[in-house]
């Protein structure tokens, strides 16, 4: 598999998490070996200006997509790796950024909220899985999901977010404990589908336990994630 492939994949799956992912986590999930391949990469993509590397919850680096807007940044073989040139792969101008910065000051809020210090965790392996969710406490009495979209979903976004409440419930039965588990919307329109409309997807998120929780971002926050979508 030729670099440029590889960085295309990292690119891809970066910009489709909801959390910046490290080295070993997109090697796992891409099934990349050596895993000093995916380094050598994600050095290069930071070295080109379209990945950030930054220490992440446990310390080790991880890899979040910049902002890209206006032309595609193109991702081409560097000296480090290698390998003949190929047509440019690019970033869409609407990437995950503004979502991603939108999400981060939804925790913010939700935790002023909640009286909680809520941050990114990784949590311990579950049978040999490595996990991590958008916000939960330090002693992990609520975890959470968030989704900074704004406006009603598409089918496929509406199977994100019930995978994201999946992730939870499992989560939750691999513990001791019995935290409260809270998807956050940032947009009642979003939110409506699994709470206040009569669908499947809504009771059975009540059923189970999980709350839905709609808070209100700053102005000019909101109006970023409606321009991303819309270049998008």
């Amino acid at each position: 598999m030729s670099s440029a492939t590889v960085k295309q994949r990292v690119l891809d799956l970066l910009r489709t998490s909801s959390h910046p992912l490290d080295d070993d986590e997109l090697a796992r999930r891409l099934d990349v070996s050596p895993r000093q391949a995916i380094n050598r990469v994600c050095l290069d993509l930071a070295a080109q200006g379209l990945v950030r590397r930054r220490s992440g919850p446990d310390g080790k680096p991880v890899n979040e997509l910049t902002a890209v807007d206006g032309p595609a940044a193109p991702v081409s073989p560097s000296p480090t790796t290698g390998g003949a040139s190929a047509p440019n792969p690019t970033l869409p101008p609407g990437d995950s950024q503004e979502q991603r910065l939108a999400e981060k000051a939804m925790i913010e809020i939700l935790g002023r909220e909640l009286g909680l210090d809520l941050a990114p965790r990784t949590l311990p392996q579950i049978d040999g899985v490595r996990i991590e969710v958008d916000a939960a406490d330090p002693d992990l009495t609520v975890l959470v999901e968030a989704w900074a979209h704004q406006g009603s979903p598409k089918p496929a976004q509406k199977l994100k977010v019930l995978a994201d409440a999946l992730k939870l419930v499992w989560i939750r039965s691999t513990l001791d404990s019995s935290p409260r588990l809270i998807l956050c919307f940032s947009d009642v329109l979003a939110a409506h589908h699994f709470s206040g409309a009569r669908t499947w997807a809504a009771t059975a998120l009540a059923d189970l336990g999980v709350e839905v929780h709609a808070l209100e971002l700053p102005v000019d926050i909101r109006a970023a994630v409606r321009a991303a979508q819309e270049r998008q």
